[in-house]
């Protein structure tokens, strides 16, 4: 979904890349570089948020736990922010299940030290808050994505995030996780991801999906995706 910014050294992290030179150093040492594995879980609604995480090449699910079945996503996270972002308002807990859902690489800053540094470093706390902001219109707009766009333009879209995050054009993902997280059927998932390999869109195959037209994809999906990149684009690229 982002590049990182002109004149700023790429970090892994659009985010962490708006930072100055000067803000970044007083971050740098308490950041720690790990691997996030798929299905990994890192946080369960309620639970104490004890770090914070910011994606490089790995993407998290923000996930809605329901009783009368499988969780919802209502939002990824990657290389554009951070989770959890709801620490930059001074929760201390979690608002959602946050789920690995592309294994990969990532920062991590304890929740101490993330909200001694929104504390410090200025640049740091208007950058957490305007993500927020995007993160926020993801939800709602991922809402109404899944209650009036039917699933072929849902499938592009996602898509369409994934290969935005992690800048690469073959990733893993199985029909089954699809299906959760577009809250489909799986045979219904898998008709489409048949009609899209078929047309030459993807190559699908042991559940790796390798993006070939990526503008074809863009044609295919409906403007949620570009209404959420959007407001991503506006909020965190001239905040510095």
């Amino acid at each position: 979904m982002f590049l990182s910014s002109s004149g700023s050294p790429w970090r892994g992290n659009h985010l962490l890349s708006l930072l100055s030179s000067t803000a970044y150093s007083e971050i740098e040492p308490l950041l720690q570089p790990i691997r996030l594995e798929i299905n990994q879980g890192l946080y369960e609604r309620g639970m104490p948020l004890a770090h914070v995480y910011f994606p490089s090449t790995a993407v998290i699910s923000a996930l809605l736990p329901m009783k009368e079945g499988p969780a919802i996503e209502i939002g990824t996270i990657g290389n554009e922010g951070y989770c959890a972002s709801e620490m930059s308002t001074g929760a201390e807990t979690s608002l959602h299940d946050y789920v690995c859902q592309i294994e990969g690489e990532a920062l991590c800053m304890t929740a101490a030290d993330f909200g001694h540094s929104l504390e410090r470093v200025p640049e740091l706390r208007r950058l957490a808050g305007a993500y927020l902001q995007g993160f926020l219109t993801q939800i709602s707009q991922s809402v109404v994505c899944n209650g009036l766009h039917n699933l072929e333009s849902r499938f592009a879209r996602w898509l369409l995030v994934t290969h935005d995050r992690v800048r690469r054009d073959r990733f893993v993902l199985t029909q089954e996780f699809l299906a959760e997280m577009l809250i489909a059927q799986r045979p219904s998932v898998s008709l489409v991801a048949d009609t899209f390999q078929h047309a030459g869109l993807i190559e699908y195959s042991e559940g790796s999906i390798q993006i070939l037209k990526r503008h074809k994809l863009e044609e295919a999906s409906c403007d949620c995706y570009f209404k959420i990149r959007d407001q991503f684009r506006r909020l965190l690229s001239t905040q510095h």
